[in-house]
């Protein structure tokens, strides 16, 4: 079993920046695409970025050229660089990770954490 767990998340002002990460553990053999999603109160969960095991990156318009996602494979680790925050980014964040165990493979979800942007 796979578990992912996010943080970095936080109250900032608009203007601000964030850093998120997601560590996944446990009896993993290899990571495929990962990638982070939001779920504003009272919205459907949607992308905000993904990224392939070989560093290809896309990103939904709302946050080109705020956001960077990245990640290192030697640490199972996703990063999300959230600069020039705004309002409507307060949201819940969630990581995504396609893993790869012995014998099987899904999409596993991290648990969340709370980004919230003050104007």
């Amino acid at each position: 079993q796979a578990q992912l767990v996010e943080s970095g998340g936080g109250l900032v002002q608009t203007g601000e920046s964030l850093r998120l990460s997601c560590t996944a553990s446990g009896s993993i053999f290899s990571i495929n695409t990962m990638g982070w999603y939001r779920q504003a109160p009272g919205k459907e969960r949607e992308l905000v970025a993904t990224i392939t095991r070989d560093g290809s990156t896309n990103y939904a318009e709302p946050v080109k050229g705020r956001f960077t996602i990245s990640r290192d494979n030697a640490k199972n680790t996703m990063y999300l660089q959230s600069n020039s925050l705004k309002p409507e980014d307060t949201a819940v964040y969630f990581c995504y990770a396609y893993v790869v165990l012995s014998g099987r493979s899904y999409g596993a979800w991290g648990q969340g954490t709370q980004v919230t942007v003050s104007s």
